[in-house]
């Protein structure tokens, strides 16, 4: 399994402009490759293969005065934006082809774009020091912020500038099976939230931290103030800069809750069963802002990797499931319920039945897990008493206790 390991980087202001001066020629060998490819194809010619285009717009491009600041960077970090174009254009096709969910065409990129990268690799001869920094070819030896150790020695290394203006390093390593934890007896099916984020099968709930709705009031301060300020100025990509890190804050602190919590659930159970929910229909509701602010997508991602590098069983069922409208006591199908209904009867076997536990137990066992209701938190309802019981009998009934 490869794994994406993400540490901070803290450069100095010449290591700064020196990765500036990378991101920027990145930049432009892959616009020219991409208007080469357009080109040809605008004019019918053949498409433009990626070794002809490395000869015309890095090794040529360099010894023309309109190029040749290209030579002052890594020629490793050029040769991989015309990888990434191919990847793009790989990913464009194979979505027509109905191999992968659609994307758009590849498109130019902008120097204003706020989020920027390039990727060393083994070539590059870049390496970690004795004291602990990234040497970097025609950068220098960054400080890094060592949170942890990878478990294996990576052959790339990708530098990121985010929005909010912090420099990453991203290893993708190798992980193998000396990983699986030993086997645990519990089976759990999980039911996603808003008002509680997540609802387990034996009947714990967590509540959704909301990080965003939090953030809200801090967030519209920042952004008006951002509005104000004169377009193109320094004030105004200083109020840009607050509005990216506090958006920063709140979409780090989400993703540190859900890496929490999908470790946890992962260590404890041996099968753990979700269901796959339309998210983007879901997002283009009056409930969009508290969708996109509890990250389901991101959060069911971690848990089947971590399922699969832990050694447990991770099962996704379909979302036409009616598991909201199944009696997990009975089985018997009570039809849809608003949302405001959060507990309701069974006209079957008169079971009441909590909406998120009860989904969260049907769940389960539409992924085949070991879950029983008995877990789910359900209780007999009121049944109305059969004839022969009804009332007070005249006169007293022989006793069958023994």
């Amino acid at each position: 399994m490869q794994l994406r390991y993400s540490f901070r980087l803290y450069p100095s202001a010449g290591q700064c402009t020196a990765l500036a001066r990378a991101f920027g020629c990145v930049r432009v060998v892959y616009n020219d490759a991409l208007r080469a490819r357009e080109t040809a194809r605008s004019e019918g010619m053949p498409f433009p293969k990626t070794g002809d285009l490395s000869k015309q717009l890095i090794t040529e491009a360099k010894n023309t005065p309109e190029r040749a600041w290209l030579g002052e960077v890594s020629a490793v970090v050029l040769q991989q934006s015309l990888r990434d174009l191919d990847t793009a254009y790989r990913n464009f096709f194979d979505g027509l082809k109905g191999k992968r969910p659609r994307m758009g065409a590849p498109r130019y990129k902008s120097k204003r774009d706020t989020r920027q990268s390039v990727r060393f690799t083994a070539n590059a001869r870049w390496s970690v020091t004795p004291g602990g920094k990234l040497r970097l070819p025609k950068i220098g030896d960054v400080k890094v912020k060592w949170s942890r150790t990878l478990p294996s020695v990576p052959s790339t290394v990708t530098v990121v500038k985010d929005s909010a203006g912090r420099y990453f390093a991203s290893f993708v390593v190798e992980t193998g099976r000396e990983e699986v934890l030993p086997e645990v007896a519990p089976e759990v099916g999980i039911d996603l939230g808003l008002g509680h984020f997540v609802v387990l099968s034996d009947g714990t709930k967590i509540d959704s931290p909301r990080f965003w709705r939090r953030a809200e009031k801090r967030l519209k301060k920042a952004q008006r103030s951002l509005s104000r300020k004169e377009k193109g100025s320094k004030n105004q990509n200083k109020a840009r800069l607050k509005v990216a890190r506090a958006h920063a804050k709140a979409a780090d602190a989400r993703r540190e809750f859900h890496h929490q919590l999908s470790t946890r659930l992962t260590r404890e159970n041996q099968a753990v069963a979700v269901e796959d929910l339309a998210v983007k229909g879901l997002a283009r509701t009056r409930l969009a802002k508290s969708v996109h602010d509890a990250g389901w997508s991101a959060f069911v991602s971690m848990l089947e990797y971590k399922a699969a590098r832990y050694g447990r069983t991770f099962v996704k069922i379909g979302r036409f499931e009616p598991t909201s409208q199944v009696c997990s006591r009975c089985g018997r199908k009570d039809g849809p319920k608003p949302l405001n209904v959060r507990v309701w009867t069974c006209g079957a076997c008169g079971a009441v039945l909590d909406r998120d536990i009860n989904a969260a137990v049907n769940v389960a066992k539409a992924a085949g897990l070991a879950v029983t209701a008995c877990g789910a938190q359900v209780r007999p309802g009121l049944l109305p008493a059969p004839r022969r019981e009804a009332g007070t009998h005249p006169t007293p009934q022989p006793s069958t206790a023994r």
